[in-house]
């Protein structure tokens, strides 16, 4: 568990995920912000993925 809340890329796509959950309640709901939520969970998954890949080596 350490290993993930020390991650600077986990964090950093958390704290997008923050931002982009505002952006969605506040703004407009259109394509735009799908693809948003899409590139989002990309980032995550890669992030999740460089912290396995890290403990690997």
């Amino acid at each position: 568990m350490r290993r993930f809340l020390f991650s600077s890329s986990l964090t950093s796509a958390i704290a997008s995920g923050l931002s982009l959950w505002r952006r969605t309640v506040r703004g407009p709901r259109d394509w735009k912000m799908i693809l948003l939520w899409l590139s989002w969970l990309i980032s995550m998954v890669l992030a999740v993925a460089s912290v396995f890949e890290r403990e690997r080596r």
